[in-house]
This record gives C-alpha cells, sequence and structure tokens, in this order.
C-alpha cells in the first residue's frame, strides 16, 4: 500500500452520511471533517429530527454537496436525493443513529432519506448508535440492532460507556470518530468505486452563506493578574466562542479567534491570537478592527478591506475590574486581612461600536452577550448603549447552560427589535442560530 493510500484510505469514495435526531448529532460536523481527511467525498442526508441538532447548511458547507432531509424533495438537478446516494455511495454512515431509527429500518420503514436510501443501497451500511444507556439496553432496540447485523449484514460500531446527555454514565455514548472512521475503511475493503462518474453521484453546490467573509470572535475569559502568582477571573470555559468560531469556518468563513483563558482545545482551521488580559484584548481588537476610515465603494460585499472584519462576536468573558496600579511585583504575603483597591475595566465592544462609527453607516456588524443572572432581560438596554447590532443574553445560573456546560440557551435580539430564542441546545447549536442572523444581516447590505 502506498503512503498516500494509507494516508486518505477513502480517497475517491462517495461516503453518504445519514444523520438521524440524537443530541449527538452535534459531531456531524467533526464525523464530516474527518472522512474528508481520510479522503471521502460526503453526502449529508438528514432525519426532520435530525436538523433540530444539527445545521443543513454547515453541513451542506462542508461537504460542498446539497443536503437531503425531506424524502419528497428532489436534488437542484431534479433528481432523487436519496435514490442517487444509494446507487452511487461507496458506503452508507448513519451515525448517530437513533432507538427510533433502529426500529424503523429493522421494519423497512422507509419514513425519511436516511432509511430510504439504506432500503434502496447495495453498498455496505455503517451504523453507530447513541442513545439513552437505559434505551440501549432495552430488549427492543437490542432485537433491532441484531437484525440489522445478523440479517441484513449491517456493521455495527457500538456505543461506547460515559456520560450521556441524561446526566447519567452508562453505555449509549456515540463512539469515538476515529473508531467510526475506521469502521467505514474495513467495510469498503478493497472492493472497486461503485460510481466513478461524478455527474451521477449527488451534485456540488456553492460555498456556504459565509463564505468570503472575514469574521473576528473573541472566546474566553480574560484575567487580571493581582501578583506574580495570583489572578482575578471568571468561570468562562469559552465553549461558546470557540463553538462559534467552528461554526462560522465551516460555513465558509476566514475566521480570527482572539482566545482568552479557555478550557477546551481551540479549533483548527482558524487564525488565532491569544490575548488573556483586558489590555491585550483590546490590543487585539484595534489590530483586527482598525478605525474606518472610508465607505466602502458602491456594490462591494464586504467590509473587511476598510475596517478588518465584516462581523465581530464578542463571545469573550470581559473582567469588569483590575487592580489599581497593575499587579504587585512580588507575591503579597498572607498576614491577616488583604484589601485590593480595583478600577473598572474599559468597555471594548463599545469602544469599538464608537471607533467604528454609528450602526447605520458602519458596514461591520457587532454582536454582544449579555451574561446575566436571573432573566434576560437587558439586552435592549446594552443593544442601545453600545449601539450595537445584536445582542445574545444568557442567565448563566440557570441550570445545565452557561458557563462549563456543553449546552446554552439565549435569547438573541436585533436592533430591529426581532428576536430569536434557541435552546436548551448544545453551543454549537446556539452558534449556528447567531451566525444565522449575522449573515442575514450581512447578506442585506448588499
Amino acid at each position: 500500500m502506498s503512503p498516500n493510500v494509507a494516508a486518505r484510505p477513502l480517497e475517491g469514495r462517495l461516503v453518504v452520511l445519514g444523520i438521524t435526531g440524537s443530541i449527538a448529532a452535534y459531531k456531524a460536523p467533526e464525523i464530516v471533517r474527518a472522512l474528508r481527511a481520510a479522503g471521502a467525498d460526503v453526502q449529508a442526508l438528514l432525519t426532520p429530527a435530525a436538523t433540530r441538532f444539527v445545521s443543513p447548511l454547515t453541513l451542506r458547507t462542508l461537504t460542498g454537496r446539497a443536503v437531503d432531509a425531506d424524502l419528497l424533495d428532489l436534488l437542484p438537478d431534479g433528481r432523487i436525493g436519496h435514490i442517487v446516494a444509494a446507487d452511487s455511495a461507496d458506503a452508507i454512515l448513519v451515525a448517530p443513529a437513533t432507538a427510533q431509527w433502529l426500529g424503523a429500518m429493522a421494519g423497512g420503514l422507509a419514513g425519511d432519506p436516511v432509511t430510504a436510501a439504506c432500503l434502496a443501497t447495495g453498498a455496505p451500511v455503517i451504523v453507530a448508535p447513541a442513545m439513552d444507556g437505559e434505551m440501549w439496553e432495552h430488549p427492543a432496540t437490542q432485537s433491532n440492532a441484531r437484525r440489522l447485523t445478523e440479517d441484513f449484514g449491517y456493521t455495527l460500531v457500538a456505543p461506547e460507556s460515559g456520560e450521556l446527555a441524561s446526566g447519567s454514565s452508562g453505555v449509549g455514548r456515540l463512539a469515538e470518530i476515529a473508531t467510526i472512521v475506521t469502521a467505514v475503511v474495513r467495510a469498503i475493503g478493497n472492493a472497486p468505486v461503485r460510481e466513478p462518474n461524478a455527474a451521477k453521484r449527488p451534485p456540488t453546490v456553492a460555498s456556504g452563506d459565509l463564505s468570503g467573509r472575514r469574521i473576528v470572535i473573541t472566546a474566553g475569559g480574560t484575567e487580571e493578574a493581582i501578583d506574580p502568582v495570583r489572578i482575578l477571573a471568571n468561570r468562562s470555559s469559552g465553549r461558546q466562542g470557540i463553538a462559534l468560531a467552528e461554526a462560522a469556518r465551516d460555513r465558509g468563513a476566514d475566521v480570527l479567534l482572539i482566545a482568552a483563558r479557555v478550557a477546551v482545545p481551540l479549533p483548527e482551521g482558524v487564525e488565532i491570537v491569544r490575548a488573556m488580559s483586558v489590555a491585550a484584548l483590546e490590543a487585539a481588537l484595534a489590530s483586527a478592527l482598525p478605525a474606518f476610515t472610508a465607505q466602502p465603494a458602491q456594490g462591494t460585499a464586504s467590509a473587511a478591506g476598510a475596517t478588518g472584519a465584516d462581523a465581530l462576536i464578542a463571545a469573550a468573558a470581559v473582567s469588569d475590574f483590575r487592580p489599581v496600579g497593575g499587579a504587585a511585583t512580588e507575591k503579597l504575603r498572607r498576614d491577616g486581612e488583604l484589601v485590593l483597591r480595583l478600577e473598572s475595566t474599559p468597555d471594548l465592544l463599545a469602544g469599538v461600536a464608537r471607533r467604528l462609527g454609528p450602526r447605520a453607516t458602519r458596514r461591520t456588524i457587532l454582536v454582544g452577550f449579555s451574561a446575566e443572572s436571573g432573566g434576560t432581560t437587558r439586552a435592549a438596554e446594552k443593544l442601545a448603549s453600545k449601539d450595537l447590532d445584536l445582542v445574545v443574553a444568557n442567565d448563566v445560573t440557570a441550570p445545565g447552560v452557561g458557563f462549563e456546560s456543553l449546552d446554552n440557551a439565549a435569547v438573541i435580539t436585533g436592533a430591529d427589535g426581532a428576536t430569536t430564542s434557541v435552546g436548551p441546545a448544545p453551543k454549537r447549536v446556539v452558534a449556528d442560530a447567531i451566525l444565522d442572523r449575522v449573515a442575514a444581516l450581512l447578506a442585506a447590505q448588499r
């Protein structure tokens, strides 16, 4: 085997990814990226419930192909999507697969594009279930899973043990993505490419709705030194900002992520600048968003040439206070009571808005966050006082969402008064809802 084949074992293959309505569907973009990295072309099929967990637009951008989420819809070229997928796929991977889907597939019920494609294909089918532990262990689910493997010859990538969406632990967690991709490679083996003619495969489509756009995103929590050892910090993990960066990247944007202190890995495929303190973050923003100096030429879609970005999404939790006079040069001794004198830090987003000019004339979309406790009522006040285009308000004291959580719930309010509520849902889902509003505002500028 040549080194190139070893590195890209799915080169030239078409893998159809069927996504069902499990909360683990938020991992679908990473599955696509892993399949693409292995050399595969990917076509996404979604059940109706799956569209509640992952954006078809994101999948269209990542795969470069039309997404089939309705059994009755036709592809842009007029062909029947699930039949084209079934006829041209080298493998169909269903990940995640819910208990509902396992039952429908075991019964041969073609009520969605995923089951319909599996019924209509001669390609190997790989199934990676994800669900609650008790649901996975139920005799009905186990019986359905056995029928798929023993009667249909499908490959089952068993769920793993770990923390589940319900908060409990058990067997039901989606298998690791590397394990799933390996199962696809093995299922295809050395079989010839089923449909080498690109014209007979699902059609390619234009790039995502943020293609060609420059998006600046801040993430994480800033910290202010008290002395060489101690800091003032906050509880932000950076998860929401990083989810925004990944979603914007997957929708075609050129992303600059300005990251303060974060508790999760930084994403690949984006430009990253680290800025731990308020002063460092202010300097990074000034560099990324220089003062607006000239109105873009008539018909210019992007303001990036004049202001450095088409949008700024300020998701970082910026410290409100810092020690007066800066940090002590030596470690403070623990000798009884310690009194710290603090001063307010500058409002960075309001400063950016002033520097770029009034909302009515600037072309950079400004998005602020309002982390609140006990409700989300201050969004309108922040929109007006900071002259923003959008404010994303979330109650960080609500159970299961906000700081240090995998999920979030937010109300997105625009300067026009329009509101969008999203969640509780994975932070990637919230990120796509925010970007939907940003993309609409950018499109309206044309």
